[in-house]
């Protein structure tokens, strides 16, 4: 079985793959002060709760934005695992043209997301992924990375508002139905949440202009996914598993 984590500023996803089918998958918070040991628990018991063997783990690979982090979770993988993992960076074969200025400015989840998106939706293609930033990636009708646009992700901009306005509080991210509301609580709402449609529908609409290619897809991706996506007529598909299935697609690449 192979092991795969995502590993994100605010959570990591692990996922289990026997073949090519995914078996199980779970979020748990990224925490940069936590040790290896830590780590080890705290991944045994979610292999035990769902009666998963972590000595049928036969590789691992990881994807990750967080460098404080990765010490530890090698360490893990090492200890818990006796395997050394792979890292997707510099030096991995994702078969990925990259048209960057600097190719390794581009964060290896949206490597990984590109690298599932060409395989499993084709190209020309638009992927969004709405993690602690929303990231938003343009792949050109020859398969190429051509670069894209960041954004604040919107728990950032809803906390944002929260801490430094003193009266509002900390909300719920819900469609309130309504942009016209009778309460704080739901005006924050439909502001927070309508307003982020807002902003993906723009940023979309810009790149279909700048890129001028017929049937660009979009795909969505990350924990908010659903929520923005059932508000606009601008993304496509939703995909849960994209990062997931990118990582399996990276390691095929790689394999001894």
């Amino acid at each position: 079985m192979l092991l795969v984590f995502d590993v994100g500023n605010t959570n990591m996803v692990l996922g289990i793959y026997k073949e090519k089918q995914l078996i199980k998958d779970w979020r748990i918070n990224t925490d940069k002060e936590k040790t290896s040991d830590e780590y080890g628990m705290l991944i045994s018991n979610l292999f035990k709760f769902d009666n998963i063997d972590i000595n049928e783990i036969e590789d691992i690979i990881i994807s990750s934005v967080v460098p404080n982090v990765m010490h530890s979770l090698e360490n893990f993988c090492i200890k818990y695992c006796n395997i050394n993992p792979k890292i997707v960076g510099p030096g991995i074969k994702t078969g990925l043209n990259i048209k960057y200025d600097n190719p390794k400015q581009v964060g290896a989840d949206r490597i990984v997301n590109a690298v599932a998106g060409i395989e499993k939706y084709k190209y020309p293609l638009i992927i969004v992924d709405f993690g602690t930033a929303t990231t938003f990636c343009a792949i050109s009708d020859k398969g190429e990375y051509l670069g894209g646009t960041i954004a604040p992700g919107i728990k950032i901009s809803s906390e944002a508002l929260f801490q430094r306005a003193s009266k509002l509080p900390r909300v719920e991210l819900i469609k309130p139905g309504t942009t016209v509301c009778k309460n704080t609580v739901s005006a924050m709402q439909a502001g927070i949440v309508y307003g982020y449609v807002g902003l993906v529908d723009k940023i979309i609409e810009m790149m279909k202009k700048e890129l001028d290619y017929e049937n660009i897809k979009v795909v969505a991706t990350g924990g908010l996914s659903t929520l923005i996506a059932s508000e606009t007529d601008s993304i496509d598909y939703v995909d849960k598993y994209l990062t997931l299935e990118g990582l399996r697609l990276i390691y095929e690449k790689n394999k001894e």
